[in-house]
């Protein structure tokens, strides 16, 4: 399993513990999805104004967001594996300062948030959307369980 995090922001410090709680939240998610190969995923760190321009590019929405994915999956199989065969399955790309932002609004740590925002990519990454009421909820409540699991809670 190999979860590579890069950093292309330099405006908001990231030490290496919240690297670990990022590398920690893709991994559960992939586990409690019983996910049956290795795989590999990228988590890219940017500021505000490189998310905006990603979000008018691929999504035709010119505001500032706090995470995006990229999936590289194909009718829910992975299309590419890399050199040691773990399935290429895609990008997240988070703000950093919208989740400083965030963690501020929702009174709780940066770290819980790019948790958070790590583990919505990753099980977008996993198939997962909330275009509907129901899948949303669904998807609320497998993000809630993560994070518990992890001892990420609000507040």
């Amino acid at each position: 399993m190999t979860v590579l995090i890069e950093n292309r922001q330099n405006s908001i410090a990231v030490d290496s513990g919240m690297i670990t709680i990022m590398k920690k939240v893709v991994d559960a998610a992939f586990v409690r999805e019983r996910f049956p190969y290795g795989y590999e995923v990228g988590v890219v760190l940017v500021d505000n104004e490189t998310i905006t321009a990603l979000n008018r590019e691929y999504r035709d929405t010119d505001t500032v967001t706090d995470v995006l994915s990229f999936a590289l999956l194909e009718d829910e199989e992975f299309i590419d594996t890399n050199e040691d065969g773990e399935a290429l399955m895609g990008d997240i790309v988070v703000s950093v300062p919208k989740a400083v932002d965030q963690a501020e609004e929702y009174g709780h740590s940066v770290e819980r948030e790019l948790a958070y925002l790590v583990l919505h990519g990753a099980l977008h990454l996993l198939g997962y959307d909330h275009r509907e009421a129901g899948d949303t909820r669904i998807m609320r409540s497998r993000e809630e369980e993560i994070l518990t699991d992890l001892g990420l809670t609000r507040g």
